[in-house]
């Protein structure tokens, strides 16, 4: 078959293919042309899941007769100053959006310029351009198309259900408004009620208010401002508490230069920040805006523009991760706050029992001291796990009273901390603390896993972690091909003071522990130092895989849940947790306290 020119209606129904993937895409490149524009108000209605009809009307500058001719020519565009396209200011620039979107659907545009002294139209069907003529407009463009894909029936086949389109157009629309807050965008259609968004103040006030219309009251209260500025790039935005988190990453907004973006580099930035916070299978909500000068990143790498090239891509994770971490680190306490009063509500009684109980009787009977629910720091003597936890230092205050009552600890100025004073505690695992204006409950196990992790790091920055030599070296029997993988990583576990090496075919000899876990089950360690390393990725950075390793030890030389404690122990614990970072979640991403106002409280029993 000879070579040939393909006919121009083909060309442009190909490049629509790759442009207009689905309505959500012509909804996106439509209102990018308005924004271009200078629209301080953006209206869009679709029907059908945009498949029947779209409509985009805004109030920006509008074109002239002229320019509405070649608006719908291949390649035309009015936002390339030169022909460098490594200076692209603008969210569009190649000129393809019109005339491919008019290749496979009914087009029409209305529009008017201040200098024209009338509005004008045109209609494009299939590619068949009609004639210009006057129409009525006050100002701006008003782009209506219907029936997409008519003219390449075969695409139609792709496109989901009319309510999976809308949901993407939805998606798409919320972008590009948290992109621009100080653009009014109303979204209507049979699919869903209008939803409208007013334009924002300008500055950080009007981005978070914006972004909490969008993404919801819960992430403007959890929502922590981040800020890091290097070598001409900028990282602004805020990040969610790690309290706040979603089962998929469809919460993570970035945006570079104003455009909307989904770059793996970011992701990754940002899930490495997370790091410490999260559990694997939990992701945050952020809203990143990544400004830098306009050479040093690549906008046409993507037909849809969805994704962008860094000159100096290590630069810019860099700034991402330490933005985030400084922010996460800064409000450390305060992420693990009662922020959506779910607590609140699960105090409420759904109902009064009516029993025969006689509360006179039972006011002057002696109450009883149960060790799982009574409201003491409980009696006897302590639980199994008791040995190893009571190796920590900081805990190391002898075995537990026998029956100390809240009433006769001496409070002193301890209400005026920001975790109280410590009360009692339940269930063996849970401190009760109060404060002036409320009360804390700390899960004691996670909260000191979070305190024994920040020293192991803090140790392996100085100077390496403190090892104790065993006297007779703990043999650890495991099937081959675990003591292998074990063996495989001695290296990196010798950092933090752990020494292993093989000892046979099916065993592993521990001659070294990290002095700061006191005296630790070797076997169960090597276990669970097993079962995470089976899950990393080769391509994981050292770092990363030396953090999953301080975390594993930590969960290892921390009170464990069951323990009494005294109530020195826990004021202790509480007085830790106030100076190390990050102690308002466990290293597995689970709070460590959650906090109940006195005024919650009061409206639980209907004083407010």
């Amino acid at each position: 078959m000879p070579v040939r020119q393909l006919p121009e209606q083909i060309v442009n129904r190909i490049a629509a293919g790759e442009v207009v993937e689905r309505p959500a895409s012509a909804v996106k490149e439509l209102v990018e042309n308005a924004i271009d524009a200078g629209a301080t108000r953006i209206d869009i209605f679709t029907d059908g899941g945009g498949r029947r009809r779209i409509t985009i009307t805004d109030d920006g500058h509008g074109m002239t007769r002229g320019d509405l001719a070649l608006a719908v020519e291949r390649h035309a565009t009015s936002k390339l100053d030169e022909e460098d396209l490594l200076r692209i200011r603008t969210l569009g620039f190649r000129g393809e959006a019109l005339p491919s979107i008019g290749s496979v659907a009914k087009l029409g545009i209305t529009t008017r310029h201040a200098s024209e002294p009338h509005a004008w139209s045109l209609h494009v069907d299939a590619g068949k351009k009609s004639d210009i003529m006057p129409a009525a407009l006050n100002s701006g463009t008003r782009v209506d198309v219907s029936d997409l894909f008519y003219a390449t029936p075969a695409r139609l086949k792709f496109l989901k259900t009319d309510r999976t389109e809308a949901e993407a157009i939805r998606e798409v629309v919320r972008r590009l408004g948290m992109a621009r807050p100080d653009i009014a965008f109303t979204l209507a259609g049979e699919e869903r009620a209008p939803v409208t968004w007013a334009a924002a103040l300008p500055g950080a006030a009007g981005q978070l208010t914006r972004l909490g219309d969008i993404l919801g009251a819960d992430f403007r209260a959890a929502a922590i401002a981040v800020s890091a500025q290097r070598d001409g790039v900028s990282v602004e935005g805020y990040a969610a508490a790690p309290s706040l988190t979603r089962a998929n990453a469809l919460g993570q907004y970035l945006f570079v230069n104003g455009r909307p973006v989904r770059d793996r580099l970011i992701l990754g930035a940002v899930r490495a920040a997370y790091a410490d916070y999260l559990p694997r299978d939990r992701h945050p909500l952020v809203a990143l805006f990544v400004t830098l000068d306009t050479q040093e990143v690549d906008a046409n790498v993507h037909p849809a523009k969805t994704e962008v090239r860094f000159r100096n891509a290590g630069l810019v994770r860099a700034l991402i991760v330490h933005a985030l971490k400084d922010g996460l680190s800064r409000e450390g306490r305060r992420t693990a706050a009662n922020i959506d009063g779910a607590a609140v509500m699960a105090f409420r009684p759904n109902s009064v029992p009516r029993t025969g109980y006689d509360w006179r009787r039972s006011a002057s009977a002696p109450l009883p001291i149960d060790r799982h629910t009574a409201l003491s720091y409980g009696s006897g003597s302590a639980t199994p796990g008791f040995a190893e936890a009571a190796a920590q230092a900081a805990f190391d205050t002898g075995a537990p009273s026998a029956d100390v009552r809240p009433a006769e600890t001496p409070l002193g100025d301890l209400l005026d901390r920001p975790l109280g004073a410590a009360r009692t505690q339940i269930h063996e695992n849970y401190i009760v603390a109060q404060t002036r204006d409320g009360l804390i409950v700390v899960d004691q196990h996670a909260a000191h896993e979070r305190i024994v992790y920040e020293r192991l790091k803090a140790s392996l920055e100085r100077n390496g972690v403190q090892r104790q030599i065993l006297l007779i070296p703990e043999i650890v029997e495991m099937d081959e091909a675990t003591v292998e993988q074990l063996v495989g990583r001695a290296d990196e576990l010798e950092k933090f003071g752990l020494t292993i090496e093989s000892f046979g075919p099916g065993a592993i000899a521990v001659r070294e522990t990290p002095s700061l876990l006191g005296k630790t089950n070797a076997a169960a360690l090597l276990r669970d130092l097993a079962d995470h390393m089976a899950e990393w990725d080769e391509a994981l950075p050292l770092e990363r895989r030396l953090m999953h390793v301080a975390a594993t030890m930590a969960c290892h030389g921390s009170v464990r849940s069951g323990r009494i404690l005294k109530p020195e122990e826990m004021n202790a614990l509480l007085r830790e947790m106030e100076e190390t970072p990050n102690s308002g979640q466990c290293n597995h991403g689970r709070p460590t306290y959650v906090e109940l106002k006195l005024s919650d409280i009061e409206k639980l029993f209907g004083r407010r």
